[in-house]
């Protein structure tokens, strides 16, 4: 196996993932039921026999911190490597918070260079995909390079999204463009990479004007001539930035034969599971096509949906194309239709969530919120009757008050205020 140790930047938050990330960082987003975004990376490390880790954060990192803990569900609980969380500060020579994914390594240098491996591994937080680093680190040990970047391909409407490369002979890079308007190329960065570690201390220590790996480090090392190679990744990759791309990845796992198995038994993904009874289906309960947590107690009717844990329907609901989180109440007659819905909310019965067939883009957030899906925050309650159309965003914490005297809500409207 090859030496190196993994940073894991779980920083940032994504404001195209409306509520998700109004009160948790990115990272610490709910995924796939039972699982959190960041339980992929770290899952990837342990199975790929890395057993040292850092985790960076920044923005609203608790509920973050709550779930790592010590990092016991990984077996990163360990008195030798294991996790660890390094927590933003300010002061030391570099002043404020920090400001980009290069600057956040860099007033970590001091850990990077405690560390007795010879290569960094750099991951991002907020991605959902199933990898095995060492084919990686042993070609990029192999091949001498200074740097290698995971890559793979995107779809040419989305190569916007991503940062983009142009490969010369013997998957050199030549070219890297950090989101541009538009491409020819279609080879995304997978925000995955490999540093030989005293160039990184080297590159960030010389350069305090470096503050992002995308958009500053590898375009720089490219021009002075530096060795930076390309890793092709084949399998699934999922950039979970905006709130159609999580809908879409919660949605692809109802496949017959998903394309991200997490059913995988030589690739487990971990994560910090609450004991909770086993999901109840109840006798007139109809579920299909869904993934049903546990501690679920269903009466009513689940379609293409998925459920995170504790989440009640009751009898005569119905669940349509959504994902649902941790302990939400669906009273009865309740319809819930192609929506997020975040943890702890309460949906009266009778309501109608996501209604009608009048797709207006969302007044605050139009070119991101456009498809149908509507957004309820966490710990909000949706009235008894209420009628609320689609691509509305209802923030955290939105109780009765927040509706005024309205018994409906049209499509593209904001209810509550932004905890951001």
């Amino acid at each position: 196996m090859a030496n190196a140790f993994a940073l894991i930047m779980a920083g940032g938050f994504s404001a195209e993932l409306s509520v998700l990330t109004e009160t948790r960082a990115e990272a610490a987003v709910p995924f796939g039921g039972k699982f959190r975004i960041i339980d992929f990376p770290l899952s990837n490390c342990v199975n790929s026999g890395i057993f040292n880790v850092a985790v960076l954060t920044q923005y609203k990192p608790r509920s973050l911190n709550d779930h790592i803990g010590i990092g016991k569900p990984w077996d990163l609980d360990r008195a030798q490597g294991g996790v660890r969380l390094l927590q933003p500060y300010q002061g030391g020579p570099y002043g404020d918070w920090q400001k980009g994914t290069a600057d956040a390594v860099r007033r970590n240098l001091d850990f990077v260079m405690q560390q007795d491996e010879e290569h960094v591994l750099i991951l991002a937080g907020d991605h959902v995909y199933l990898m095995d680093y060492q084919p990686m680190l042993r070609e990029h040990v192999q091949s001498g390079a200074d740097l290698t970047v995971a890559v793979r391909r995107v779809n040419p409407h989305e190569t916007h999204r991503f940062g983009i490369v142009t490969l010369g002979a013997d998957d050199r890079i030549v070219a890297f463009r950090e989101k541009p308007r538009r491409a020819r190329e279609t080879l995304a960065s997978m925000g995955i990479y490999v540093f030989r570690k005293d160039l990184l201390i080297e590159t960030l220590q010389a350069h305090n004007n470096y503050l992002d790996f995308g958009k500053d480090v590898v375009p720089a090392m490219i021009e002075q001539g530096k060795l930076v190679r390309a890793y092709a990744f084949p399998g699934y990759w999922a950039d979970i930035g905006n709130v159609q791309a999580y809908w879409e990845a919660n949605m692809s796992l109802l496949a017959e034969e998903p394309a991200l198995n997490l059913y995988e038994p030589d690739w487990v993904v971990h994560t910090r599971s609450e004991d909770r009874a086993p999901a109840k289906i109840g006798a007139v309960a109809q579920v299909g096509g869904s993934l049903i947590s546990n501690g679920c107690w269903v009466e009513g009717t689940v379609e293409r949906s998925i459920l995170s844990p504790g989440v009640r329907v009751a009898e005569g609901a119905i669940i349509r194309d959504s994902v649902v989180l941790a302990d939400t109440i669906v009273e009865a007659g309740a319809i819930i239709d192609r929506c997020v819905v975040d943890k702890r909310v309460v949906v009266g019965a009778g309501a109608r969530v996501g209604d009608g067939d009048d797709n207006t883009a969302n007044q605050e957030m139009p070119e991101v919120l456009n498809t149908g899906l509507t957004m309820v925050g966490e710990h909000s309650i949706i009235p008894e009757g209420m009628v609320i159309g689609r691509n509305v965003v209802i923030h955290p914490e939105s109780r009765e008050k927040a509706y005024g005297k309205r018994k409906k809500i049209p499509s593209g409207a904001d209810i509550g205020v932004s905890l951001r």
